[in-house]
């Protein structure tokens, strides 16, 4: 494991503009997180990851396409199994593989369009060379069976494929197949999925979910890093909540979010420098 790692969790495309942001903000008062010996994505935190581990500056990122539009396939969400993928999340009296094969089940099940269209409009906003030199670890779970996979550069899976599955949110988009077995959302077995930094010395967590879901950035990841690693933990403040809004997947709100995101990068500097800096 490399010495330092970045983690980024899921959050929807408010969550990918608030992490770019964020580390723009962190750049302009002095403390780079780009470039992290390794990267861990989930979901939003794929797409961000993505960008950052191919070496595109956050600035530029933060310029992708972030509203869908005629080469977009419409999103057309089952609110009713959805509603119960969001209750299953949260019920934690329940066993957690028993939870993401019952996701699983209900992802399948659920009619919200094609995979092929909804894997090329990923596609389209990813770096065309394919997976980067730098240590990129995406996220999935397997919606067939429930377990979670974990892709990097030798899992030979292109890297936008992984990333699609990696962002299918169940209910909401459609299941991402590879290598014949269909895949859902990275976040479905965690918010950040921070236990694969296990090994750095310093971890700093983006996490967008943090202050509102209860998965958004489980404590028992952080605690067990923090028993043998420096560990920054950042979530959106207050101020940065208002400015995404209440629906993760408002591409309306991406440059308000950016500017949020980016304000509160300077703010938090001091803080996560402290973990940053060797």
């Amino acid at each position: 494991m490399a010495d330092s790692a970045l983690v980024l969790g899921a959050g929807g495309i408010t969550g990918i503009a608030w992490q770019l942001g964020l580390l723009i903000g962190l750049r302009e008062a002095g403390v780079d997180l780009t470039d992290a010996g390794v990267i861990v994505g989930t979901s939003a935190g794929a797409v961000s990851g993505a960008l950052v581990a191919s070496g595109i500056d956050p600035v530029d990122a933060a310029k992708i396409e972030a509203r869908f539009g005629v080469d977009d396939p419409p999103i057309r969400p089952d609110w009713a199994r959805g509603a119960e993928v969001f209750t299953l999340l949260g019920d934690e009296s329940r066993e957690p593989g028993e939870v993401r094969a019952r996701v699983g089940d209900l992802a399948l099940a659920a009619d919200v369009g094609p995979e092929e269209p909804y894997v090329e409009s990923l596609r389209r906003r990813l770096p065309i060379g394919g997976w980067p030199d730098r240590p990129l670890l995406v996220t999935g779970v397997s919606a067939e069976t429930g377990v979670p996979v974990v892709w990097d550069k030798h899992s030979d899976v292109p890297l936008y494929r992984a990333v699609a599955a990696s962002c299918a949110v169940p209910c909401i988009f459609p299941a991402v197949t590879i290598d014949g077995v269909r895949h859902m959302d990275g976040g479905v077995r965690s918010g950040t999925n921070a236990d694969l930094a296990t090994g750095a010395k310093r971890v700093v967590v983006l996490a967008p979910l943090a202050p509102i879901r209860m998965r958004g950035a489980p404590a028992a990841e952080i605690d067990a890093l923090r028993a043998s690693a420096k560990v920054a933990l950042v979530a959106p403040d207050e101020a940065v909540l208002e400015a995404l809004g209440p629906n993760v997947l408002d591409p309306g709100r991406w440059e308000p979010a950016i500017e949020a995101a980016t304000a509160q990068g300077r703010r938090t500097a001091a803080e996560v420098g402290d973990v940053w800096r060797p």
